[in-house]
């Protein structure tokens, strides 16, 4: 299991997340959902985590 990468959180990863200003970076859905609201943020799930982001 790969840990969310947001400080304070331990759920698991399940998104990388592709950041133009920063690095890219996992994360569990619920960060993930909020992140990738940002202009030119893409989010990809990580190999089999399809369902927990649609």
């Amino acid at each position: 299991m790969v840990e969310c990468a947001e400080d304070g959180c331990g759920a698991e990863a399940v998104v990388e997340l592709h950041v133009p200003w920063g690095a890219n970076r996992r994360v569990c859905a619920g960060h993930a959902r909020v992140i990738a609201r940002q202009d030119g943020v893409v989010a990809d799930p990580l190999e089999g985590h399809d369902e927990e982001w649609p």
